[in-house]
């Protein structure tokens, strides 16, 4: 599903990236670990096409990106803080997004919004949200239009224990439909739990667990 070729990355003379290579099978989670600046982010966002390598390819379902596509097709994202308007509800929220994509119809809105464990007929304000519902919406954006890949920097921040088993619940159960889900997460146990493959990034460097 990804295939990252030998990709560095230097931003003004600091190497974020150092020679990365590594592959993701479809159909697995497939998890990412570091320490805060040791390069898993960036990573995530060569792969999603947010930062361009200063060198190497980067494939994700046979489309080099930044030459095939800007961005990877069918693909849900959450990296850093999921951003909404502040004054609309969760639902209003998403149904907009819909609306500009046009792929997916309300029916479908509210079902995401179900699936993560949120009420999609709350009429509160997103800027009243707790962290984990503003998480758990991110979550429910990030799959609304059934993609076959996700890629998620700390989808777990700001979710109770009982969000937490929610969660991990939710990403083997997409797991079982053959989604391909990376993952980047602090927790030991989110990890041990979910993946298949584990990956550390150490000083922009990648090493297989």
């Amino acid at each position: 599903m990804i295939v990252v070729d030998s990709v560095n990355l230097t931003i003004n003379k600091t190497k974020i990236l150092k020679d990365v290579t590594i592959s993701f099978e479809q159909g697995k989670i497939h998890g990412l670990i570091g320490r805060n600046g040791s390069g898993k982010t960036m990573l995530m966002k060569c792969i999603c096409g947010f930062v361009k390598p200063t060198s190497g390819e980067i494939t994700v379902a046979g489309l080099r990106i930044g030459k095939d596509c800007d961005f990877p097709k069918n693909t849900g994202i959450i990296i850093e803080t999921p951003a909404f308007i502040p004054y609309y509800s969760g639902f209003k929220n998403l149904k907009l997004l819909s609306e500009l994509s046009g792929t997916i119809d309300k029916q479908r809105v509210r079902e995401s919004m179900i699936e993560v464990g949120l009420d999609p007929d709350l009429r509160r304000m997103v800027r009243k949200y707790s962290l984990g519902m503003r998480q758990r919406l991110g979550l429910a954006q990030a799959t609304m239009e059934n993609p076959n890949l996700l890629i998620l920097d700390e989808p777990m921040n700001g979710l109770d224990k009982d969000g937490v088993r929610d969660m991990r619940e939710y990403f083997l159960s997409l797991k079982e439909k053959g989604k391909t889900i990376l993952i980047a997460s602090h927790s030991a146990e989110d990890i041990e739990t979910l993946c298949d493959t584990v990956c550390e990034m150490d000083k922009g460097s990648l090493y297989v667990k």
